[in-house]
């Protein structure tokens, strides 16, 4: 037998349960499916940013080569698995072409305009009774332990003031005023007043128990195998619980989109990007705010009562196993940068690991394959999925009602790799 639903979201991690938000908002029935549990991919252990200081692209000049100073060594922040792998090749070759400052220029704003969008929307999400999800409006530390490290986050910070961007330039007599007696090797650091932060998976099913109980039906355990279509239409979704039948689907499927999208002939170039976190109790002398630890790419962020160590970017393809290594150079960065602090000193909850979706030009996919009209995917967001949840689920429900988002959406086309 076949289920039917009028909108169909596949995928049950932030992006997912956003757009379910925001198109039960517009009246629509809806159903989503989630291969796992809610929130059990890497929306459950990511560092929680919400960060409209971040606009720069992973794909930005400059990149390739610290990349390749970095991509073959186990304990940097970016390694890529030895293998031979078209679609990474592919991938890496776009991504070659998108290390270039026109592209910088095109994202910025773009990346601009959805973070503060986002932030907005976080804002009236939060506003919703009984759905608390921890969202801490305290800004954001980023910490350099070199003078070169610094000087480069003093260029970010000029380049993000022409676009309206007020980040500040901290001094270490400045520490104390925003980090209390933490101690730290830091030579200087960057203060994002608007940067704020959540905990991520009480905040996707959180908003989860809330659709819900707005009729919004959920279906757990239920993995997409591939979708049949019929001329311009998308019909049906066949899963390991039985088929559904769809007048609109949505495909959030994270890093697994691309495969879902194969047996209907398009092609997305996505890459899982693996990264790994490090839960424990929060010690009482930590601040209310979370520290970047800029040279080493790992977000130090206070959970309540929680504190998580969060980086790396592992393309191993859909490898989950847990490289030891990589979590040990998130531990050795936090004694670098934080002395006085030692993770073997602290509670350990949960090492974690989860697979983050990624574009070559780092921008995320957002809009129909113009091949199919009743097709809306919404992926690719990288280590930006949380941030961007709340719009990419408005941008979905915009789209779904024919309706212009007032965002670049060629920037952010499915198809932008194909032509």
């Amino acid at each position: 037998m076949v289920q039917k639903t009028e909108t169909l979201i596949i995928g049950g991690g932030a992006i997912g349960i956003c757009c379910a938000y925001y198109l039960n908002a517009l009246g629509k029935n809806v159903t989503l499916v989630e291969k796992g549990e809610i929130s059990s991919g890497s929306s459950y252990g990511n560092a929680g940013l919400i960060v409209p200081s971040h606009c720069i692209p992973l794909a930005a000049p400059g990149v390739i080569s610290q990349a390749l100073k970095w991509m073959f060594n186990p304990e940097s922040p970016l390694y890529i698995k030895p293998r031979f792998s078209r679609e990474l090749l592919a991938w890496l070759w776009k991504f070659r072409g998108a290390c270039n400052q026109r592209h910088l220029s095109r994202a910025i704003p773009v990346f601009k305009g959805l973070h503060l969008a986002s932030l907005k929307l976080f804002n009236e999400l939060n506003e919703i009774e009984n759905l608390d999800f921890g969202l801490e409006k305290k800004g954001i530390i980023e910490l350099f332990q070199s003078h070169s490290g610094l000087e480069k986050g003093i260029e970010h910070i000029r380049l993000m003031t022409e676009y309206g961007l007020d980040n500040r330039i901290l001094e270490t007599h400045q520490f104390p005023e925003y980090i209390g007696d933490i101690q730290t090797a830091a030579v200087g650091a960057v203060y994002a007043p608007h940067d704020a932060h959540l905990i991520p998976d009480r905040f996707v099913k959180n908003l989860a128990e809330y659709l819900e109980n707005k009729g919004v039906q959920i279906i757990t355990t239920a993995e997409v195998l591939g979708l049949e279509a019929s001329g311009r239409q998308v019909k049906t979704a066949k899963t390991t619980r039985g088929d559904i039948a769809a007048q609109e689907i949505v495909l959030a499927g994270g890093s697994w989109t691309a495969k879902i999208l194969k047996n209907l002939h398009l092609k997305l170039l996505l890459q899982p990007a693996k990264g790994y976190s490090l839960t424990y109790k929060r010690p009482a002398e930590f601040p209310d705010l979370p520290f970047f630890l800029a040279e080493a790419k790992v977000a130090v962020t206070p959970l309540q009562d929680t504190l998580r160590f969060a980086g790396t970017l592992e393309l191993a393809g859909f490898d989950q196993s847990i490289n030891l290594p990589r979590v040990q150079s998130i531990l050795n960065a936090v004694k670098a940068y934080l002395p006085g602090m030692d993770p073997a000193a602290l509670d350990l909850i949960e090492i974690w690991r989860g697979l983050r979706p990624c574009s070559p030009d780092g921008l995320p996919y957002i809009g129909r394959p113009p091949r199919y009209d009743n097709l809306i995917v919404a992926t690719g967001h990288g280590t930006l999925g949380i941030s961007l949840a709340p719009v990419t689920g408005k941008i979905v429900s915009q789209l779904a009602a024919n309706e212009n988002p007032p965002h670049d959406m060629g920037a952010l086309s499915v198809e932008r790799f194909n032509s």
